[in-house]
């Protein structure tokens, strides 16, 4: 085999693997999930970290009034940790309602009403059946 043709197999296998649903759903999730990043990021920097800057006494956002200067002209950024903190649990919660909605659509999708049972013959017509067979038996002897 011809690196040409290792080359035209290699691209079609990877097409193949491209063209299946489940890349594309997770291309699209990475894609949803970096925009809706931006939007917690906003929330976070925009309207949380000014809420707790008004409880640590400073009006700047929480990365600034949670910085330390070390020993050594280091800092201490502890209010940007928080900040990533914040962040991820509030993507955490937001991707625990999502999956927690889709379960519960897969679970009432896979409890679909199921056709009814057919209704029990009567007592009659278990009795008939039985003479039935035991007629059938009887011939056969």
């Amino acid at each position: 085999m011809s690196a040409k043709e290792k080359t035209r197999g290699f691209l079609a296998e990877f097409r193949k693997f491209v063209a299946r649903g489940n890349v594309m759903d997770l291309a699209v999730g990475v894609i949803i999930g970096g925009a809706f990043q931006s939007i917690v990021n906003s929330l976070v920097n925009d309207v949380i970290n000014p809420l707790l800057g008004m409880l640590t006494g400073d009006s700047a956002s929480l990365a600034a009034s949670l910085t330390f200067q070390l020993p050594g002209g280091g800092q201490l950024m502890l209010g940007s940790f928080i900040n990533a903190v914040i962040n991820f649990f509030i993507m955490a919660f937001v991707i625990f309602l999502l999956v927690k909605g889709i379960n519960t659509f897969h679970r009432k999708k896979e409890e679909a009403p199921k056709a009814p049972e057919p209704p029990k013959p009567s007592a009659e017509e278990v009795l008939l059946t039985e003479i039935r067979d035991l007629l059938k038996e009887g011939r056969h002897e």
